[in-house]
């Protein structure tokens, strides 16, 4: 299926930036934006990193391991959902070959 891209804007850190992007993906990739811009002017207003480049790459570092740990800890609930619908699942089995 071919979506058609719309370009969106996007306001970081006081400028502007035009992102291709499908119409179903907007409102993510504005609140990402948004998400973005938030973390960076709170670096730059705390003094601790200065320029814009560093910030960023801070700011994308900070996204980046947040992102990190919501996976590894995604992977952590998956493999006890999984094992606990084994275990009902052969419960369940139990009963049935029980009847």
């Amino acid at each position: 299926m071919n979506k058609k891209l719309q370009a969106v804007s996007l306001i970081i850190m006081g400028k502007e930036y035009k992102i291709a992007c499908a119409p179903d993906e907007q409102n993510d990739l504005i609140q990402s934006a948004q998400q973005l811009d938030a973390q960076m002017r709170q670096m730059r207003d705390s003094g601790k990193v200065a320029g814009a480049d560093r910030i960023a790459v801070m700011a994308a570092l900070n996204l980046a391991h947040e992102l990190q740990l919501m996976k590894s800890q995604n992977a952590i609930l998956n493999q006890t959902l999984s094992e606990c619908l084994s275990k009902m699942t052969h419960k369940i089995e139990n009963v049935l070959e029980n009847q």
